[in-house]
């Protein structure tokens, strides 16, 4: 699923632009969730909490409060793979958009040909991104998670939790199945966690350290993921 979110003061420009994106999606057969926001504000504290879970942001650029060009600057930070698009009457910031790497614009009110255009690029975008995230699919929805971002994986029963920088995902699966996934980046180090090999700061005796978090390493898996991770730092 692909989800957007919409940040515009006016609640009818938020309206006519959903519509047109569900009427565009529909066609190309596009399964999409909305996310609606009045301010900048807004947007920004609930990103707080759910960095990760949009793909791509639809920006009113002149808002009450913080403008969409601020706002833009803040979620950049927040999210780099984040896509941004901006929508505005005029064509006086169209340049600005180049500082925080904007997928493109639109002018009030946007038309499908330029609608149709811009999802073309978004989703090309996705696909090429696919090598460089982790697809996490639980409850919620499908969160494109940047590998970089991951710190490890814990199996935890039937249950596999994903802990990057600043969240923790939870979805059902099998580590083993993972590991295949991720390839070479990440190793095993236990029954139970999955490392990634750049993330690691230091090795203890039968521990990985991992920022503040300390992980157990077996016996069995030792030789293999020493070797990995002093593979990882030689080449990092």
């Amino acid at each position: 699923m692909l989800r957007i979110g919409i940040c515009d003061d006016s609640i009818d420009a938020r309206c006519a632009l959903r519509g047109a994106l569900e009427r565009v999606l529909e066609i190309r057969g596009v399964e999409c969730g909305f996310f609606e926001f009045s301010s900048g504000e807004g947007l920004l504290g609930w990103m707080e909490n759910h960095t990760g879970e949009l793909e791509l942001v639809f920006l009113d650029i002149e808002m009450n409060g913080m403008n969409g060009m601020d706002t833009a600057r803040a979620l950049r930070k927040l999210d780099e793979k984040l896509m941004l698009v901006f929508v505005t009457g005029y064509t006086d910031y169209v340049f600005d958009g180049y500082s925080v790497g904007a997928l493109g614009y639109l002018l009030k009110p946007a038309k499908a040909e330029q609608l149709e255009d811009l999802m073309g690029r978004v989703l090309g975008r996705l696909y090429q991104d696919v090598g460089e995230v982790f697809l996490c699919k639980n409850a919620q929805g499908v969160y494109r998670i940047p590998r970089q971002s991951i710190l490890y994986f814990a199996s935890d029963r039937r249950k596999v939790l994903c802990v990057t920088e600043k969240k923790t995902y939870e979805f059902y699966g099998k580590l083993d199945d993972v590991a295949r996934e991720m390839g070479g980046a990440f190793v095993r180090i236990h029954q139970r966690y999955l490392v990634r090999c750049g993330a690691v700061d230091r090795v203890e005796s039968g521990h990985v350290v991992i920022g503040d978090t300390t992980l157990p390493m077996s016996r069995a898996c030792q030789a293999a993921a020493l070797a990995a991770i002093a593979r990882a730092n030689l080449e990092g």
